[in-house]
């Protein structure tokens, strides 16, 4: 199992389900590294803020991460002073490790076909590698400069990939759970329990702080 090697997977997670969990689970064990760091952000820069705060969406991922040793909940993003810039959690990362521990980055398709949007995304591949999560039946459709990436950093051999500490590029399959942040907050705010698609402890804390317009349920389930 490699010891030195840094995993992590970021997201708003608002709030973390299953399927976060799953992915990060079956990600550690394919890449046979101890731990997977599931890392809220504070302010995402693509796409819609979250109306739960960073550290309401912290402790939900430390209660979902508590009894799975191989996954482990990061605070940097959230206590940053800095919007939740990738690049700048990299080269945190690399501060931290310095420049020859490998580092790789959990995108799924979407993201990773949205990356020549992200802030300095030229200079990723530089500091990790990226493990490209594919759904089954997914259609790989990128555009002229994704696609050169790919040709350019791609690599199918874990072992030769963690040799190194960045500037491959991964894809993997991995088991679709069709379970949505959206689709938990929706259930909540219409009255309907999420249990079994979160885990027990996160639905607690979201009843117990009133998250997403919790109501009572009289079961208490």
């Amino acid at each position: 199992m490699s010891e030195s090697v840094k995993v992590f997977m970021g997201g708003t997670f608002d709030p973390i389900h299953n399927g976060h969990l799953r992915t990060a689970l079956e990600i550690q064990q394919w890449l046979g590294v101890r731990q997977v760091t599931l890392m809220p952000s504070k302010a995402p820069v693509h796409r819609q803020q979250p109306e739960r705060s960073g550290q309401q969406r912290l402790d939900m991922v430390r209660l979902a991460v508590a009894d799975e040793p191989a996954l482990v909940a990061d605070e940097r993003e959230v206590i940053s002073a800095n919007a939740s810039y990738t690049v700048l959690t990299l080269e945190s990362f690399r501060r931290e490790l310095g420049r020859q521990v490998p580092v790789c980055m959990i995108l799924g398709m979407d993201a990773y076909l949205s990356l020549p949007q992200w802030d300095r995304w030229f200079e990723l591949l530089n500091l990790c590698h990226i493990v490209v999560v594919k759904r089954p039946g997914w259609i790989y459709e990128p555009c002229a400069q994704m696609q050169q990436i790919s040709l350019e950093h791609e690599i199918d051999d874990v072992d030769a990939m963690l040799q190194k500490p960045a500037g491959h590029v991964i894809f993997r399959e991995l088991t679709p759970l069709g379970i949505s942040a959206t689709q938990i907050r929706e259930l909540i705010s219409g009255g309907r329990s999420p249990r079994y698609l979160i885990p027990d402890a996160v639905w607690n804390y979201i009843k117990q702080n009133r998250l997403y317009n919790v109501e009572q349920h009289n079961e208490g389930k």
